[in-house]
């Protein structure tokens, strides 16, 4: 079996099912909040990781919630959710408390609905919901965690381009502290 085609063509497969308007709202969003809030569980967790170091990158102002130095959300800000079931419990006070602080929620999820996007303000589905069916090789959310990264990763090329953004201007910013 070659696992890194069945890789590839799954991520191609959710990314081509992705709805392409979700980046130009998600991009609106990101210039219209005063500041990010970047969050997510486990493996989505992770894929927040990337993508709140990525924002530092292409100028914005970001925090992680959770991080000893993050700063109280209010009015104005922008809370972005990674969960591919719409429903991790454990996040579900963020949100609440983000709708109590009337900040934008956008929730990126596998799922158009769900009770994490009854919060939102926006979600961006990844693929639809023919896309995530059980795939040998691909246990436990990897198809829709590494479509998360890739399309993500391309939200950032496009305000890149926007931007006129250039590697050493972006590298200026890099965390230098590592």
């Amino acid at each position: 079996m070659d696992t890194q085609k069945l890789i590839v063509d799954k991520i191609t497969s959710v990314l081509e099912a992705t709805n392409n308007q979700h980046a130009s709202h998600l991009k609106k969003l990101l210039d219209g909040a005063g500041r990010i809030f970047v969050s997510g569980a486990g493996r989505s967790l992770l894929v927040a990781r990337f993508f709140a170091m990525r924002l530092v990158h292409t100028g914005y102002q970001v925090n992680m919630p959770g991080e000893i130095v993050t700063p109280a959300l209010k009015s104005g800000d922008l809370l972005i959710v990674i969960s591919g079931s719409g429903g991790t419990k454990t996040l579900m006070p963020m949100l609440e408390t983000a709708k109590s602080k009337e900040a934008k929620i956008v929730v990126i999820s596998m799922k158009a609905s769900s009770a994490m996007a009854d919060l939102a303000d926006y979600t961006v589905q990844i693929g639809n919901d023919d896309c995530f069916q059980l795939t040998k090789g691909l246990p436990m959310g990897t198809s829709f965690e590494l479509s998360t990264l890739v399309y993500l990763e391309a939200v950032i090329g496009e305000v890149i381009f926007d931007k006129d953004l250039t590697e050493d201007s972006m590298r200026s910013i890099h965390a230098n502290l590592e």
